[in-house]
């Protein structure tokens, strides 16, 4: 995590469902310094269209309802990090445009025709197996390349049980300063 930390390279973070994954992305946006943001979407949660819109925005007019242009994730994060969730379901007809993206800096919104350049750091997450994913036709062999210049291997708690602990304390204290309680007072 600190060696790809600094590197603007895209990072492709692998591990079980529950494992932390997401904070280690959160600990690369951090370590990196990058003055923008660290913005996220779910790859799972939205159909084909609107993770397209989703990340690369739209026109007015670009669709039924698109009654205001958006500037989707892409440039929302420039100068900073997108965090993509579930990248082993992102749909097929739209891995074209994130090499795009990954290859050239370049997106093109919903709609339009042209194009725009913005620095975005990708780190991308995934419970699947991307390499047989690719072997099975599901995901492009050149957007893998792309996305895995940096590998994480995130394993799952149960190899990692001194780590309990810190997740523990870590939990306490959030659930602590939600509800205004101090963590070291006994709970009952």
């Amino acid at each position: 995590v600190e060696r790809c930390g600094k590197d603007p390279s895209a990072v492709l973070v692998m591990g079980e469902t529950g494992s932390g994954k997401e904070k280690v992305a959160q600990e690369i946006h951090r370590i990196s310094e990058r003055r923008g943001k660290l913005l996220s979407i779910n790859c799972a949660a939205l159909n084909a269209q609107l993770i397209e819109s989703q990340l690369f925005g739209h026109v007015k007019g670009a669709f039924t309802g698109a009654s205001d242009a958006q500037q989707g994730l892409f440039r929302a994060a420039n100068g900073g990090t997108l965090f993509l969730d579930e990248m082993g379901e992102l749909p097929l007809e739209l891995q074209p445009k994130l090499l795009r993206v990954l290859q050239e800096g370049e997106i093109m919104s919903v709609g339009s025709t042209s194009v725009d350049k913005v620095d975005v750091r990708v780190i991308a997450v995934t419970n699947q197996d991307l390499v047989q994913k690719v072997e099975a036709g599901y995901f492009r062999r050149d957007l893998y390349a792309r996305l895995s210049l940096w590998q994480v291997f995130v394993a799952p708690l149960r190899h990692r049980r001194t780590d309990l602990f810190v997740w523990l304390d870590l939990l306490s204290r959030k659930w602590c300063a939600e509800r205004n309680l101090s963590p070291s007072r006994e709970l009952h």
